[in-house]
């Protein structure tokens, strides 16, 4: 092996290394975001929560990781998305600790609030990590590398944590997730090079300040900011807390059954994910997949609506609709193309302010949904209840693909010249 053939190899292991490193970090935010589902209906009998009440826990998680966008990018940009990514960390790790010895509604839902603080950069730092290091051609690819991999922790936060739940207890289950985070943040210090902060002349905070201003002035930035703020908080409202009570309220399933048929939706998102982004280098076009996964979702959150389905056919249900909300790694890569580089780390921040913040509004609004159904006779949320749910999650997404519809579309093939 000559010596450019070892230089090639030791490089192709140092990005293998640093992207799972990212990866795992960000499988922590996933399980943490999407952990409430599968054990909701035992906090709101071990606590007498309401569904009001339940959808304000797992949606302050995604109140304050919304909220800290801004000044989490212009930090990074400003200190380098390694430093502010280990910071964070330190927080989430105190954050699920807590969460696991809370004895009260109220300090559950502060444990969450701080956990979606702690959580804020794990998406947003490696994002800029890769749009730094590496050709704009392979920023979608990684994208869904990042997003689909680290859907581990969705995964684990279905089945996996019912089994834990059901063994140990969900608070000896937290304990352990916060372990796991410490030995992510061991190898985030290893794996990220020390040069991955910004480059050049710092600017000043009120340079910053107009940067962000700058970016949310970019041509379509309101568009894509739309479907960012709809097409996530679907997929987390169903899968991350409704989908369990659901198929517990309406169709009986236990907790085994729950976290089956819950693991079968996040794992189809995985492989879609990987799907959508395996292809995207084939493509001219965000904005085509982007519409055509969104009607998609539409179509079967309209099946839930109209046509009730037999429990014999939901785990199918969830499988097409993972498999169909999974083109957000190229919704993203959109978002991420409309910024010049200087802007890239609060361009993407911003957008990330609609995936997370339309998190919180829906599961909020959809949890004050359910309660004003009222409960059926058997004590559990009434199935009218879920309907109206399904119903709004289903109109504002169809709304935002209204207004996206007319966003710009500057893919990098786009205008590539053919061989």
């Amino acid at each position: 092996m000559d010596s450019a053939t070892k230089v090639s190899a030791t490089r192709s292991e140092a990005t293998v290394f640093l992207v799972a490193a990212l990866v795992a970090m960000y499988a922590v935010s996933q399980f943490l975001r999407n952990s409430i589902g599968v054990i909701a209906s035992d906090l709101a009998r071990e606590l007498s929560l309401s569904a009001t009440q339940t959808g304000l826990l797992s949606s302050a998680f995604f109140l304050t990781f919304a909220t800290v966008q801004v000044p989490i990018g212009i930090l990074i940009d400003r200190f380098g998305p390694k430093r502010i990514m280990l910071a964070t960390a330190v927080i989430a790790v105190a954050a699920t600790a807590m969460f696991a010895m809370a004895p009260s509604a109220s300090l559950l839902i502060a444990a969450r609030a701080l956990m979606g603080l702690g959580c804020s950069t794990f998406f947003m730092a490696p994002l800029v990590i890769y749009a730094r290091r590496f050709p704009p051609q392979r920023f979608a690819g990684l994208t869904s590398i990042q997003m689909g991999g680290a859907n581990l922790g969705t995964l684990a936060a279905t089945a996996p944590l019912a089994a834990s739940a059901a063994a140990i207890g969900w608070r000896s289950s937290f304990v352990i997730v916060a372990a796991l985070t410490v030995a992510a943040m061991l190898v985030i210090m290893v794996a990220v090079p020390k040069d991955a902060g910004s480059a050049g002349k710092r600017e000043s905070w009120g340079e910053a300040l107009k940067g962000v201003a700058s970016a949310a002035q970019v041509p379509s930035f309101w568009r894509v900011f739309f479907m960012h703020l709809t097409t996530y908080s679907c997929f987390v409202s169903i899968i991350g807390l409704w989908g369990g009570p659901w198929l517990a309220d309406v169709h009986g399933a236990d907790l085994a059954t729950k976290g089956r048929i819950l693991l079968l939706g996040a794992g189809a998102q995985i492989c879609g994910m990987l799907l959508w982004g395996a292809t995207d280098r084939f493509r001219g076009s965000y904005k085509k997949p982007v519409l055509i996964g969104g009607l998609a979702v539409v179509a079967m959150i309209a099946v839930l609506v109209f046509a009730p389905l037999d429990l014999s056919l939901i785990p199918v249900w969830f499988i097409l609709f993972g498999l169909s909300v999974s083109f957000t790694p190229i919704l993203t890569s959109h978002g991420k193309s409309l910024f010049p580089p200087h802007l890239t780390g609060r361009g993407i921040t911003l957008m990330n302010i609609g995936t997370m913040g339309g998190a919180f509004l829906s599961q909020s609004v959809t949890g004050i949904l359910i309660d004003a159904m009222g409960r059926s006779g058997s004590g559990g949320y009434a199935a009218e209840g879920y309907r109206l749910v399904f119903a709004a999650l289903g109109g504002w997404l169809l709304l935002s693909l209204f207004i996206y519809g007319r966003a710009i579309d500057p893919h990098p093939n786009r205008y590539a010249p053919k061989a």
